[in-house]
């Protein structure tokens, strides 16, 4: 027999949903399981199921096609004109290392008081697949160990505003919106001292030592914005050079 399907369980299983989505638990983008096993695991009818994800498409959360149900990309709306605006601007990169040091020491420090004993082992786990990595010369995959471990504090953390605000930059951040990670990744001494970094910010969170984790976050963070400053003030003078080179090419004769 069907369970009985009324408004009222409808919005149960909505705010179900949505307190996942809030939590982390179910992440911006990602697609849901079809609606029948989505209905088993949570135990409640299809149609009932069914309205709780029209009362969440209807609050902006999921959007539907034809290849299934979606978290939203909520931030989107945000980041997406924010991106090509923050892109535009020189002073940008700068200002976003000294926002990212601010956010990310106390996330750092509040993950080392905070996190709990499967996302201790999550950093763990993450710190291993750097290692392997870099063993492996395998620039593309450090450089996604690289965000993975960050979303990993971001989470441990236990703070639903940094969590979401953070993981959109991070998503900015792998779109080359502020600098060219590829490039650096390709560099073998930044990737070197960025291992050397990452394990010291994950041991400390690991460790519980919300001091460490504080210091080893800005360390991190300050080595990382001054190489690509760096690399801008080095970018910048070759083409200075290349100009001048070129110089004849804009006069007469």
């Amino acid at each position: 027999m069907e369970r009985l399907r009324t408004p009222k369980l409808a919005e149960a299983i909505a705010e179900h949903i949505e307190r996942l989505i809030l939590e982390g638990v179910l992440r911006p983008g990602e697609k849901l399981a079809s609606e029948r096993d989505l209905a088993e695991r949570l135990d409640v009818s299809r149609p009932s199921l069914r309205d709780a994800l029209a009362l969440l498409e209807q609050r902006g959360l999921l959007a539907t096609s034809r290849e299934g149900t979606r978290v939203t990309e909520f931030l989107a709306g945000l980041t997406d004109p924010l991106a090509g605006l923050l892109q535009s601007n020189e002073q940008v990169t700068a200002d976003y290392f000294e926002y990212r040091t601010a956010v990310e020491r106390m996330a750092a420090g509040l993950a080392a008081v905070r996190a709990t004993a499967p996302e201790r082992q999550a950093i763990r786990d993450c710190l291993t697949e750097m290692v392997a990595a870099h063993a492996a010369q395998d620039p593309t995959r450090e450089a996604e160990a690289d965000i993975v471990l960050h979303r990993l504090i971001y989470a441990a953390s236990h703070n639903l505003v940094i969590l979401h605000v953070m993981r959109a930059f991070s998503e900015m951040l792998r779109r080359d919106i502020f600098f060219n990670r590829t490039s650096l990744f390709a560099q073998a001494e930044f990737r070197d001292a960025l291992l050397s970094q990452h394990r010291a910010i994950g041991e400390a969170v690991v460790a519980a030592d919300p001091e460490a984790a504080e210091k080893a976050i800005y360390e991190h963070l300050k080595f990382t914005g001054e190489t690509v400053a760096r690399t801008h003030r080095d970018a910048a003078r070759v083409d200075l050079a290349v100009r001048r080179l070129n110089r004849s090419t804009l006069l007469s004769g």
